[in-house]
């Protein structure tokens, strides 16, 4: 399978920023799960055997199959995979689960209402929907990987289209981690002066997509070499949930059916 910058190591060292911020998502929500459990979007499935065990059964879909990621994970027994691209949600009958989680993958999907749609009519009544996705203004550059990314305001409203509540936290990172995520700033503006055409907001964003993944990459690569203790000690607690505000790292939404 190929493997872009989108989809998180917890192999390379030089993503532990971005996977320690990503499996947070996974920690709080095993505080929170039971019964029939419902994952889209498995990517490496680095957090399967977190949220797994809290689970009754716990389905994962990814438009791409891994082997490599149920063999890892055969010893769960009550884990099922699946293979499709979504939206619709097939072969699952409407009111099956009794929560949803997608991690990382909204801002990828082109048609985000039907996919939302889509969600709701799996869950259970009284069933909940949480989802993470970057916080726009948090962003450091275009993403031609991302349709679209969200504001606050902006997941809040499609949400509250099909659910009748929606509580909205957000992923915030300690004094280690806005050190992180300064340094990388302005790593990532040296590297945009040299656009001073714009093109990464002007051209198709595939056209985007194998340059920025290069990009990325060689740059994670730099800011672990530049400091090898800050990107290798930051750890998953230094990230915590809290309300949204503008200034939060990820959108970490609960909606309920």
């Amino acid at each position: 399978m190929i493997q872009t910058a989108e989809r998180v190591s917890h192999r390379d060292l030089s993503d532990n920023y971005v996977y320690q911020r990503s499996i947070l998502a996974y920690l709080e929500t095993a505080k929170i799960i039971h019964g029939k459990v419902l994952e889209i979007g498995t990517g490496s499935g680095y957090g399967i055997s977190t949220v797994a065990p809290k689970a009754t059964q716990f389905v994962t879909i990814d438009k791409f199959a891994d082997p490599k990621v149920k063999e890892e994970n055969a010893h769960l027994t009550n884990v099922e995979f699946l293979q499709m691209t979504i939206p619709p949600i097939t072969g699952i009958e409407d009111n099956s689960f009794d929560f949803v989680i997608s991690f990382q993958v909204i801002e990828h999907i082109s048609n985000d209402s039907a996919y939302v749609k889509e969600i709701h009519r799996v869950l259970k009544p009284g069933g909940k929907f949480i989802v993470t996705t970057p916080n726009k203004p948090m962003s450091l550059s275009r993403n031609p990987w991302h349709i679209r990314e969200y504001s606050i305001l902006e997941l809040k409203t499609l949400l509250q289209k099909s659910f009748s509540s929606v509580e909205t936290k957000g992923t915030y990172g300690n004094e280690k981690v806005m050190e992180y995520y300064n340094k990388n700033k302005e790593s990532v503006n040296k590297i945009m002066k040299y656009d001073f055409l714009k093109l990464q907001w002007r051209l198709p964003r595939q056209f985007l997509q194998i340059p920025f993944d290069i990009l990325n990459r060689m740059n994670r690569k730099k800011m672990l070499n530049a400091d090898n203790t800050l990107v290798s000690s930051i750890h998953h607690s230094d990230f915590f949930v809290a309300t949204a505000k503008d200034n939060c790292l990820d959108l970490f939404f609960i909606a309920e059916k």
